[in-house]
């Protein structure tokens, strides 16, 4: 049967951060499709405190020569994902790495051409879009229940960061557009199909990353206003405006449903009646990684492809662009 074996996927981590920690390791210890086989990490100790199965690494070249592993997941700090994707991909692994993919399109169609050329498989680690809620709205969205989508607005902010946080740190990738503002301009994608940007505009910390970055973009029916924040009040939002009906996010957890929330969708049709559709608590990460096994094993499963994975670059960098030089010229 394809995609079925009767052996768990083995992976291997690079990283031990806080998503690894908290999200990624517990989700692949609960599955019975996957096993966290080996990790590594610059301090040994923190790998070791993911528990793999198998050894922890030092060093991340000696995870990615293990034979035993059969996909590599990578939460390495923004600058370094395509150095270790590209890495992993030569030593023969199939690779889930955290969004954003790459800092820039130019980037991220060099690590696909590398999967292509290692014939191996590389994916964005998008986790909310493998939630139950999001998989439904997408599926509203393409069957046309809403009509025609003529309106998003996504939001997605927080603050209270440590001046030492890796978020405000300009040459490891920081800042709000590549951390959190990826996810709202995702979402304005799959709603909008692709998507052009009208306006940007960003404030800025004195160390150069992004703090709040707005914009307004076009897509194939309508607009999207997306927003996001590293300094602000938290704000978690989706909200889908369509020619036949509404459709919203609710809970305050538009994208960080986590592993114990319960959630729901409310979705008012164009008689301006409403509905609730509710979902039980899911585990975004566990579904993400046995999807990821079960494709690189034959399995026809969801994933996000290299071409929304390149267009969602495409327009971060006109985002990030726009919003730079409409900086500059204030500043002038």
């Amino acid at each position: 049967m394809p995609g079925s074996s009767s052996a768990p996927f083995r992976w291997g981590f690079i990283g031990a951060g806080h998503i690894a920690s908290t999200q990624l390791a517990p989700a692949v210890h609960a599955s019975t499709e996957c096993v966290l086989y080996a990790a590594a990490a610059r301090d040994i100790e923190r790998a070791r405190a993911l528990e793999p199965v198998g050894p922890a690494y030092a060093d991340y070249a000696g995870l990615c020569a293990d034979p035993d592993v059969d996909g590599v997941y990578i939460s390495l700090h923004n600058t370094a994902h395509l150095e270790w994707i590209k890495h992993a991909l030569a030593a023969g692994k199939h690779v889930l790495c955290e969004k954003p993919l790459c800092l820039t399109e130019a980037e991220t169609a060099e690590a696909f051409d590398a999967a292509a050329a290692a014939g191996r498989t590389l994916v964005e680690a998008f986790w909310y879009r493998w939630h139950p809620r999001t998989r439904r709205a997408e599926q509203l969205v393409t069957a046309g229940e809403l009509g025609d989508i003529v309106e998003v607005e996504a939001a997605f902010c927080f603050g209270g960061l440590q001046p030492d946080n890796i978020r405000l740190a300009a040459d490891l990738g920081g800042g709000a557009l590549y951390d959190v503002g990826c996810y709202t301009v995702s979402a304005a994608q799959w709603a909008l199909g692709d998507l052009s940007v009208m306006d940007a505009s960003a404030r800025y910390s004195t160390g150069g990353v992004d703090l709040q970055t707005h914009a307004t973009l076009a897509g194939r029916t309508g607009r999207a206003r997306v927003e996001c924040s590293i300094d602000s009040e938290p704000r978690d939002a989706i909200v889908l405006r369509g020619s036949a009906g509404t459709l919203e996010f609710t809970g305050g957890k538009g994208f960080a449903a986590r592993r114990a929330d319960a959630v729901s969708l409310h979705i008012v049709d164009a008689d301006g009646v409403g509905r609730d559709e509710p979902f039980p608590a899911a585990d975004a990460y566990r579904l993400m990684t046995e999807s990821f096994a079960r494709l690189v094993r034959g399995g026809d499963e969801f994933v996000m492809t290299p071409a929304e994975s390149l267009a969602l670059a495409r327009t971060t960098d006109a985002i990030r662009s726009q919003a730079r030089a409409g900086s500059e010229a204030g500043a002038g």
